[in-house]
This record gives C-alpha cells, structure tokens and sequence, in this order.
C-alpha cells in the first residue's frame, strides 16, 4: 500500500527558484534541551548484502507493514540515563565547524539527526531526504524528535557535524550523502551506544553501523523505457542522461535507464554527461541543453535539481526527474515522469528498529515491493503524465506491477546476455549479477567481492563514450 504522498507543488517551485538564483536556505534556530543518552545494544552477527531475493522480501514486506501501522512506538525498552542540566542558553558547538549550527535535542524523547549534503529546497535527493524526516516526526512525533544540518560538504567538515551531533546527545544519526561514508564509520566506533545510518555506500560495523539504500535501478529500467519510447515517437531517437560520479551506484542507475531504453526503443542511442557533483544547478542545465543540442529529445537527469526539465521543456522537449515526487512540479506539461524515494516509511522502519531494540549495523537495501521507491504516474491513484505515449503505457505498468509484488527485480534486470556499449558480452547468458556485482565491491569486510563489477556501460549508450575513471 503506497502512503505519505505529500504533494507541494506550489512550494517545490518557489523553492526550486530560489536555489536556481542562488539564494541561502537559512537553518532553523536551534531549542535549548538536555542530552538524552542511546541505549545499547547487543552485538549482532555480520550479514551479507547479497542475499537471495526472497530474504530481501521478507524484510521489506515487514517494513511496510509497520509503516502502515503508523502508531507512535513506546520508548526504547533500556531506560536512558539521567540527563545532566540545560544551560540556559545553547553553548557553541565547538566539535562542528563554525558555520554550522548544530539542532539542539528535546529532553525525554529519542532524537534523531538528518545530515544533508544539499539544500532541503533543491526539489531532489535532499528535498525528498527531508520529506522523510517530516514524516517521522508525524507519525512517531510523541517519542521522537529530530534535527537536521543542510548543505554539509562531504570530507572534513561532515566529521566534525557527525561528532558534533553525537556529543549533543543525539540518539541515532542518519548521514545522507556517498561522500559521508567513512566518517560515519569512524564516528560510530567512537560512540557505540549510539545509531548511525550511512544512506547509500556500502559500509557497516555489524553493530551500530549500518548501510541504507534501495532499488532505484529498477524504476531507473522504467524511466529508460518511457523515455526511448518518447525518443522513438519524437523521431529523434536519442536519449540525454546526466549522471553525477562514475561509481557503482550512479553506473548502475544509467545502464539501467540504457537498458530499458532498449526495450522500447532498440535503434535508439544515450548520451551521457558527468558532472563530478551532486548538486550544480547550472552545471546541470548546461549539460541538458547541451545534449538537447545534441539531438536528444529526452533529457533524463540523475543529479540533485529539476532544472533540466525546465531547460528540455523551454525547449519543448522532455524531461524525465529524479529523487522526489514533487521533481516534475517545474514543468509538469513537459515532464514525462520521475524516479522518487519515498523514506519517510523506511526512516520509521528503522527507527523502530532502534526503539525496539531490534537494529542491527548491517546493510539494509529494500526492495520496490516496500514501496521505498516509485516511479510518477504509474503508482497507485496516479495517471501517467500526457507526454508518455500511450502504447508503451501498459507495457511499463506491467512490468511495475511485478516489481511491487517482487516478482520482477534488479536481478532479472542485469540477468545476461547483456552487452556492454562497445558490443561486447560483459554479462553471458544464464549469468545473473550479484548484489557486489551491482555495488562493485571489492575487499570490503562481510562482503562477497565482485565478479563482474559494475565498471562498463551498458549497450544503447554512445559507443565513443568511456567510464571516466
């Protein structure tokens, strides 16, 4: 069952405007509190990433179960220490960078920290990011409080927020960007009574730390196809994608979107442009009108704005977005869909997990049957935007409908014989990837190494490019 829609399509624009001028997005003043300790935890054994299907299922099955439930959850079960005195004023955060204001934590409640690496106003990953902490704070708002700190540069500057915040007395701290990787990891050695969660990356502890990320590679497959059919109508028969790091993650997402380019489209061709950021409005809109110059006729992004769909839609052309529900709010009539995360369920998941005792630092990647991640217009109660052409419609709804009830994964997706963009077989037939295939993981405790890493792109995308290294 799909939940927590929150539609904002006036204020996504009007914020979208402002970080296309450049504009700050100020930080929340922060409320003097008292420090609340996290209960530990007991150790739990190491588990595996890739796992079969089913067991990846049944955990995902069970998220979405306790989302549905939406009732407040009771305190966590080991009764906290005793908090030490509020001064009357909050003091600096001398462990955090001085441009950063840490949020203070409320007193007898769990508190949770959001760490973005992005403005919460940038109608993507960030904006969806924190969609999600409002969520918690709706439905588990009676025992649980949160925070969050914006615009965080990965490196340095994320290690003294993440140690800033665990020394204030936050309970569990969830960091939302690649880059915050291996300082979370450190920061969680050094504070074991705490919860850390990396979104995205590949790392855990096996026991406060844990890995968080989802299957987006199959709504990416989705998106390919409406955009190779639009390609294909258009008659231009060229696909735009830009991409952000040539890692993994961002690798899989684009041979996806190649691959289900290709169903519906086999003459057709994807161009890609990397950017080496996450977020680069202008860069981002260089690159859109660049391949639209191109030739493309579809621009799918993969980066942190929406600002390509307004670049193809001045051009009255298509775009396809990314991150959050609310991405095609800056040219509904030209955008034909988005790739979205829905975290507000999975984050109340996981902090159930943590109230109840019952987290574990392991990786946890769901499944679409959690309904984590969606795709406009084809989820339950919406209608596919006018610009999809009416015939590859069915087809992708489909295909969807198996995604949900998880008949259909990202192990189907990359099963071979898959070709690479030079026309060679990286992937034979009757071979299917692996989870470390997909993540490309390599020497990491815990982990099955790769096999076949994700380090190629896959056949439909232009044969003169290269997987910069």
């Amino acid at each position: 069952m799909q939940i927590f829609k929150m539609k904002r399509m006036i204020v996504i624009t009007t914020l979208l405007s402002m970080v296309l001028s450049s504009c700050a997005i100020q930080i929340p003043q922060p409320m003097v509190a008292t420090p609340t300790p996290g209960a530990a935890q007991e150790e739990p054994a190491a588990q595996d990433a890739a796992v079969e299907p089913s067991e990846q299922m049944s955990e995902t099955v069970a998220m979405s179960e306790t989302v549905a439930a939406a009732e407040p959850t009771a305190a966590p079960a080991e009764e906290a220490a005793p908090a030490e005195a509020a001064p009357a004023e909050a003091a600096p955060d001398e462990a955090a960078p001085a441009e950063f204001v840490l949020p203070e934590i409320v007193p007898g409640k769990f508190n949770v920290a959001f760490i973005y690496g992005g403005p919460i106003g940038d109608g993507g990953w960030n904006y969806a990011h924190n969609q999600g902490r409002l969520i918690v704070e709706e439905y588990l708002g009676s025992n649980v409080a949160t925070g969050y700190i914006e615009s965080v540069p990965e490196g340095e500057a994320s290690e003294a927020v993440i140690r800033g915040l665990a020394e204030k007395g936050f309970d569990a701290i969830f960091t939302t960007s690649f880059g915050y990787m291996d300082p979370t990891e450190k920061i969680a050695a050094e504070y074991p009574n705490k919860f850390f969660v990396h979104v995205s990356g590949f790392k855990n502890n096996s026991k406060n730390f844990a890995n968080l990320f989802g299957s987006m590679e199959d709504m990416k497959y989705l998106a390919g196809m409406v955009a190779g059919a639009r390609a294909k109508d258009d008659g231009s028969f060229r696909v735009g994608y830009i991409a952000t790091f040539p890692i993994p993650e961002v690798t899989r997402y684009v041979n996806a979107a190649a691959m289900g380019m290709r169903r519906t489209c086999p003459e057709c061709i994807m161009d890609v442009r990397w950017n080496f950021t996450w977020f680069d409005p202008e860069l981002e809109n260089k690159q859109a009108e660049e391949m639209l110059n191109d030739g493309a006729s579809v621009i799918i992004t993969g980066a942190d704005t929406t600002g390509p769909i307004a670049v193809a839609g001045s051009k009255g052309k298509w775009g396809i977005g990314y991150d959050s529900d609310n991405a095609c709010g800056i040219d509904p009539e030209h955008c034909l869909t988005t790739t979205y995360w829905d975290w507000g369920q999975v984050y109340i998941w996981l902090i159930n997990k943590m109230l109840d005792g019952k987290f574990e630092g392991t990786d946890y990647y769901f499944e679409a049957t959690s309904n984590g991640v969606g795709l406009l217009g084809f989820m339950i109660g919406q209608e596919p935007a006018a610009g999809v052409p009416e015939w590859v419609i069915p087809e992708v709804q489909q295909l969807l409908d198996q995604m949900l009830e998880g008949s259909y994964t990202r192990f189907n997706i990359f099963s071979g014989p898959i070709k690479n963009n030079k026309g060679e077989i990286v992937v034979p037939e009757g071979t299917v990837l692996t989870q470390s295939d997909l993540e490309g993981l390599k020497g990491i405790r815990g982990r099955d190494t790769c096999t076949i890493c994700m380090s190629w792109l896959a056949e439909g995308i232009d044969p003169s490019l290269e997987l910069p290294q």
